[in-house]
């Protein structure tokens, strides 16, 4: 091989069952590419090692042809091997792929997709400058209860807790000797090589270094990788639109439904018994629609189709409280503040000014910012004049957090 003595064992062979996809999770796209390789490309970043790529057996092709495509130069220190029925057969199928002079061994999830390459060589540095066990942690900041069936059992001091994060780095001998002697099944590497008495030292994560595990997480992926500096071939970065926060944004968003929906019609965050319902994924909420579009356009985050598409089933008939609060979070997670959102709604029917206030109301509290919404016929004109339909116009304003 070379003289890299360090390995990346990077573990992609989970099922994803919560996530709900029908391909394995590492095999799931985020955007432009699946979570593999989002994953590769911070490994390859950082500085040279061996990867050892551990996937299902039945993707091992596909793991090849994605590890391969994002190595480029460093094909050649690429490995593919199959998984176990666990993880931590899975991490012992990835050790017995070793090359000779690895000393330092880094296991990785493949989940924590966007972890930043220099979290990867912190890790690294640490086990060679130590000769200990490394786990990049951060901080607990909820409070955190004990709890009881359905009841708060005690408080727990939060001072002497921290969340786990990937990659775990270890001397290789110390490593292969805890697995050896393992004398149960760990889902943590930490704890394979701290019961063989091996010290652990923590030091700093990243809050990009989550676990994609739950459709929500997979939409917190898809922002940031949105708002992602592009990577120059040259090794320069390009910022994006979204990621100039000097100046407040505004964005234009537009919806159409029309009559024909099941039930009753939602509309402004309201129901209005005995109206025809409006056709569509959810619930046909335009005014609601017209809001999530406008915001994501202000922040440059995309649309409603970026972020509430039919990989999302938990959005499947849900009303404009459940999207307007994911889309808030969406933007805050973002670094942006929504100002405040005005609506204009055409419309035949509903007769809405005797229930402004109380929409405005809904909206608002459902956004966390001010919503003001303004409805208008179009004189017996168009689709809306014909009573087939319902459009409507939103504008947002957003600030830097």
């Amino acid at each position: 091989m070379t003289d890299i003595d360090t390995a990346i064992v990077v573990v992609a062979a989970g099922s994803g069952t919560r996530l709900g996809a029908a391909a394995p999770k590492a095999f799931v796209e985020v955007d432009d590419a699946s979570i593999l390789a989002h994953c590769l490309r911070g490994v390859f970043r950082a500085r040279p090692a061996q990867v050892i790529v551990v996937a299902p057996e039945s993707h091992l092709d596909e793991a090849r042809r994605v590890a391969l495509a994002e190595a480029g130069s460093a094909a050649g220190r690429v490995t593919i091997v199959a998984g176990g029925s666990t993880r931590q057969r899975s991490v012992a199928a990835g050790l017995a792929a070793l090359d000779p002079e690895v000393a330092t061994v880094l296991v990785h999830d493949a989940a924590r997709a966007l972890t930043p390459p220099e979290v990867i060589d912190r890790v690294a540095d640490t086990v060679r400058a130590t000769g200990h066990g490394v786990l990049p942690v951060l901080d607990v900041v909820d409070t955190i209860k004990r709890t009881e069936g359905d009841f708060i059992a005690a408080s727990v001091d939060r001072s002497e807790l921290a969340a786990a994060q990937t990659p775990q780095g270890f001397p290789r001998r110390a490593l292969l000797d805890a697995y050896e002697n393992a004398t149960t099944d760990f889902t943590d590497d930490t704890a394979v090589v701290a019961e063989a008495g091996l010290p652990v030292r923590r030091v700093a994560g990243s809050e990009d270094s989550f676990k994609i595990t739950t459709p929500a997480d997979l939409a917190r992926a898809r922002d940031l990788v949105r708002r992602a500096p592009r990577i120059r071939e040259e090794g320069h970065e390009e910022g994006t639109m979204a990621d100039d926060k000097r100046y407040p944004r505004v964005g234009v968003g537009t919806d159409v439904h029309a009559f024909g929906g099941e039930g009753n019609l939602w509309l402004a965050g309201l129901e209005w018994p005995g109206e025809p319902a409006l056709s569509g994924h959810s619930d046909g909420d335009a005014v609601g629609h017209a809001i999530v579009d406008a915001v994501l356009n202000a922040a440059g985050l995309g649309d409603i189709g970026t972020h509430f598409g039919v990989d999302r089933p938990e959005f499947a008939g849900a009303h404009a409280e459940a999207f307007l609060a994911e889309t808030a979070r969406i933007a805050r997670d973002a670094g942006w503040v929504i100002g405040n959102v005005s609506v204009q709604m055409q419309a035949q029917r509903p007769r809405f000014s005797h229930r402004r206030a109380e929409a405005e109301a809904a909206l608002s509290a459902a956004l966390g910012a001010p919503v003001s919404v303004s409805a208008t016929t179009t004189d017996g004109l168009g689709f809306t004049g014909r009573a087939e339909g319902v459009q409507v116009f939103a504008v947002a304003m957003v600030v830097p957090a």
